[in-house]
């Protein structure tokens, strides 16, 4: 793709940030005591300072950047149950049981936030469109077409299947062949989400510091000394909630997490007749691949905002934009010529086993590895970790039983994600 793919006003931010910009906080001093400090301020670290804080604790949440400059303001906006095996593979790792309370976890986790954004009356463009899951291939569309035929009793969602002939009611291309539409996936508009979560943490008494990165965790006798870049507090509890920016003073945690470049782009607006013949629904979209495609129309129908992976290693979001631009208009040739406005990138945290994590680790608490499905998981377990550290019987979680997995020599740094992506590219390129 060659000439001018950028708008003349083109940003290397989120497009969420427009309406939304980086939240502005007034200095605060960290006090010499407190009873919980969180390191991170995503959707997790703050609803577990929402519950505590409500809950009277003094509470301050660290964050090496911008309150939110993760994920949690840098994400799709797509809402799912967030659980990627399904119930006869995790039956096969952890049982039935085990499996059952990770999948009610999974569906809890989409229904509550839901609940949760309309409880707090958080403007953040929150809907249920569903999502439209795009067959790559006729043997993935067979794959989908069986999986809601034979949904795991007492786990049935509402879903139905969309074959080829009927694609366009959904989609506006003939990339794909077939589909299943999931009715209960939701989208919000991330950036807002975080903001009015922000609002109502500080609200609750919370401290959040940004630009403070915490440098050292030290455990006391009783509590821990937290010693940040402004100074240090000694805290009776810790809460590690760093996701894919998990880094070395949280090292058990970090080996544990793979941190995954995810690259988006928003396009120029386009015509409204485009848009509703490319999108006729705000359904958000996503693929089968193995590198996957996830897609949806911005909150005011005014243009596409498409992400996925592009390159093998990490890079540059001036670099990654033309190449999801170039795979954008492969799913719809329409968009040929139009440009790029806003082109970035945020880490995502995979686990070796595509699970979420809770629990607690020489005295700390934690919760991460959302593999790309963080809005509802990040937030749900983020809550019962706060309720965790209160002590309440209902912090405890699906995943709270089964072991977090690492690999031998790995520390963090990984080193192998380039020929897995190499890998994985290769297997998606058959019957596209």
């Amino acid at each position: 793709m060659t000439g001018n793919i950028f708008s003349d006003d083109f940003k290397l931010e989120p497009y969420w940030w427009d309406a939304t910009p980086r939240p502005e906080l007034p200095p605060r001093s960290i006090p010499a005591t407190i009873d919980v400090a969180i390191v991170g301020s995503g959707y997790t670290g703050l609803h577990a300072a929402l519950v505590l804080a409500r809950a009277g604790r003094s509470v301050v949440v660290f964050d090496a950047e911008d309150a939110g400059f993760g994920c949690s303001s840098r994400n799709g906006g797509q809402i799912s149950s967030s659980i990627k095996p399904g119930f006869d593979e995790l039956s096969s790792r952890h049982g039935a049981d085990t499996a059952r309370a990770i999948l009610r976890d999974g569906h809890r986790s989409l229904s509550w936030i839901e609940e949760f954004v309309r409880k707090e009356e958080l403007d953040c463009d929150f809907k249920v469109p569903g999502r439209f899951h795009a067959a790559h291939n006729p043997a993935q569309y067979d794959k989908l077409a069986r999986q809601i035929a034979s949904q795991p009793k007492g786990f049935e969602v509402p879903a139905h299947v969309v074959p080829r002939a009927d694609q366009r009611r959904e989609l506006g291309t003939d990339t794909y062949f077939g589909g299943v539409v999931y009715e209960n996936h939701a989208s919000l508009e991330p950036a807002q989400y975080h903001h009015g979560l922000l609002d109502r943490v500080i609200a609750a008494g919370a401290i959040v510091i940004p630009n403070c990165p915490v440098t050292a965790i030290d455990k006391l006798s009783a509590g821990f000394d937290v010693v940040a870049r402004r100074g240090a507090t000694t805290a009776r509890e810790v809460i590690v909630a760093t996701n894919g920016y998990t880094g070395p003073v949280a090292s058990w945690q970090r080996r544990r997490v793979i941190p995954i470049g995810s690259y988006m782009i928003a396009t120029e607006a386009l015509p409204a007749d485009l848009m509703n013949k490319l999108m006729p629904s705000d359904r958000v979209v996503s693929d089968t691949r193995k590198v996957v495609y996830y897609y949806r129309p911005s909150p005011d129908r005014s243009r596409i905002v498409f992400g996925g992976r592009v390159s093998i290693s990490e890079t540059d979001p001036l670099r990654s934009g033309p190449l999801l631009m170039r795979d954008l208009v492969g799913i719809f040739p329409e968009l040929a010529g139009t440009r790029i406005s806003h082109s970035w990138m945020g880490f995502v945290a995979y686990t070796f086993d595509t699970l979420a994590h809770t629990g607690i680790r020489d005295g700390i608490h934690y919760a991460m590895g959302y593999c790309g499905s963080g809005v509802a998981m990040a937030s749900y377990l983020g809550m019962r970790t706060g309720q965790k550290v209160l002590g309440l019987a209902e912090g405890r979680t699906g995943v709270d039983d089964i072991s977090f997995p690492t690999r031998p020599f790995y520390s963090g740094n990984p080193w192998f994600l380039a020929p897995s992506v190499a890998w994985y590219r290769w297997l998606d390129s058959f019957n596209r």
